[in-house]
């Protein structure tokens, strides 16, 4: 019997085209804001685009959805995966125009990113490196390559073995973080073709 990947519908602008993504890959997904879907998929996928506020409003909003998440996750041990500002809504809190707590489900927070120079321009767009930090020996899901980057705000983790990978845009900025069945990525595997294919397929695959 095929898995169930919950894909969370809670407005976010990117979710048609991971879910797109998830099917190309021969993901069998269930796009829902029900939390006994949630409380029985085999994985779940937190998409999201746009402000970190606004992500956390719309989360919050869908009633038992974050409660859901959380026992599927952390009681039942399903494979997590954050996108974007769905890897955002992962820290502690987000300084997007005021302070909006997140999930906290991994201690930090999500700043403006601020170049060493000025000539550097923000959002930090295009195409960029994903290095691994020597944290990610043991994952087996997040790889080396080239990734599509759209943000302005950046995750810094309380705890430095979270990190996953890097990648730089005026200064070292978090590409990946993790911790036990946890993986939130901040670019766009939806909008990096091979090499995010590549990301969510090896998702799929993912015992941890």
């Amino acid at each position: 019997m095929a898995e169930v990947i919950a894909l969370v519908d809670y407005g976010a602008g990117n979710l048609h085209s991971v879910e797109n993504a998830l099917r190309k890959v021969g993901a069998h997904v269930t796009v829902t804001a029900d939390p006994d879907v949630l409380r029985a998929a085999d994985r779940i996928v937190l998409p999201g685009v746009g402000s970190f506020g606004a992500c956390a409003a719309g989360l919050r909003a869908e009633d038992g959805v974050i409660e859901a998440m959380h026992e599927r996750v952390f009681v039942g041990g399903a494979p997590f995966l954050g996108i974007c500002v769905g890897m955002q809504l992962l820290a502690t809190r987000g300084l997007e125009h005021g302070e909006t707590p997140g999930l906290d489900w991994i201690g930090g927070e999500v700043r403006l990113i601020q170049p060493r120079d000025e000539i550097v321009k923000v959002p930090h767009m295009g195409w960029n490196d994903v290095a691994l930090t020597h944290h990610a020996k043991d994952r087996a899901v997040v790889e080396e390559g080239e990734a599509y980057f759209l943000h302005s705000y950046h995750f810094h983790a309380d705890r430095g073995r979270d990190v996953l990978a890097m990648t730089d845009h005026g200064g070292g900025l978090v590409a990946a973080i993790g911790r036990d069945n946890l993986l939130g990525v901040q670019f766009h595997p939806e909008k990096s073709q091979s090499f995010g294919l590549g990301l969510l397929t090896r998702f799929l695959e993912w015992k941890p």
